[in-house]
């Protein structure tokens, strides 16, 4: 159970939303084996100011971010290895490229909860104990 939130400066088409939506969740479904219904999407178009990302920190390489940046959040029930987490990330990557976005323009955070954190309708535990 993904919840995907997307954050980008305001500008972008519907159609250019449309395709981000789908690379990101294509690649949540080839590498983090979800079920190919299970797509929650937000997005949030900001204004320029209020996006601040340094333009070339990523700790140990160097990048130069533009103002198409794309801010991912993925949170998802824990339990992927590491080696299943930076595939999700390469894949998204090679995804959106395919799209023309730009590889130093996507920062992506994946946000591990357990299943007992999800309520997914009604007030009820979606996966209890």
């Amino acid at each position: 159970m993904p919840l995907v939130t997307i954050t980008l400066r305001k500008g972008k088409s519907p159609d250019f939303l449309a395709r981000v939506g789908n690379a990101v969740h294509e690649a949540l479904v080839e590498k983090a084996k979800i079920p190919a219904a299970d797509r929650f999407q937000v997005f949030h178009e900001v204004e320029r100011h209020q996006i601040v990302a340094d333009p070339s920190f990523a700790g140990a390489s160097s990048v130069q971010r533009s103002d198409d940046l794309l801010v991912i959040q993925i949170v998802l029930n824990e339990g992927r290895t590491d080696t299943t987490k930076s595939a999700i990330y390469s894949d998204i990557v090679a995804r959106l490229g395919t799209i023309g976005v730009r590889p130093d323009d996507v920062f992506i955070s994946l946000i591990e909860v357990l299943k007992q954190n999800w309520s997914m309708a009604s007030g009820f535990m979606t996966y209890p104990t």
